[in-house]
């Protein structure tokens, strides 16, 4: 039986948090802890602010040329989380918040998650075209549901569920 690690982390982070917090602010003080903190929660703002609005623009870049902005995408989500772990009170969680905003990590990152992400794009008024072969767009009036079309539904079955 596979251990699971992840749901034990997210169970150990307030714990650990918490004894870092009070380790730090025995050194250094309850206000300049506290002061830390609300530095580290603008800090988190500012940069997902700053870094967000590049990476959206990146991504539009990248679809008007038609490629598929994958990496972009989980920059973007990776900038979003690290803005969230800045935000919440902890070293702990700032100093992993603050390794997602280095481009090197968030490489990494992508490295390790791009087998498991595709990404597709629709054609839409703006020129945006579908970055793979292998999606089909369909219309409303290209396909219809056979369950509830009264003509092309099959016979009443008695041994077959009710629907």
């Amino acid at each position: 039986m596979r251990f699971p690690v992840i749901p034990l982390l997210i169970l150990a982070m307030p714990a650990v948090e918490i004894a870092v917090l009070i380790a730090v602010g025995s050194e250094i003080g309850v206000l300049a802890t506290l002061g830390l903190l609300f530095a580290s929660a603008v800090l988190g703002v500012v940069l997902v602010r700053i870094q967000g609005f590049s990476t959206v623009q990146r991504i539009r870049t990248e679809l008007d040329r038609g490629g598929s902005p994958g990496r972009d995408l989980v920059h973007g989500m990776m900038i979003l989380v690290a803005g969230v772990l800045l935000i919440i009170p902890g070293f702990v969680s700032d100093a992993i918040g603050l390794l997602l905003f280095l481009p090197p990590v968030r490489d990494l990152g992508w490295r390790l998650l791009k087998s498991r992400i595709k990404v597709a794009t629709v054609q839409t008024g703006s020129g945006y075209r579908r970055a793979r072969e292998d999606v089909v767009d369909l219309d409303e009036d290209d396909y219809h549901d056979l369950d509830n079309d009264p003509q092309r539904r099959p016979p009443f079955d008695p041994r077959l569920p009710p629907r």
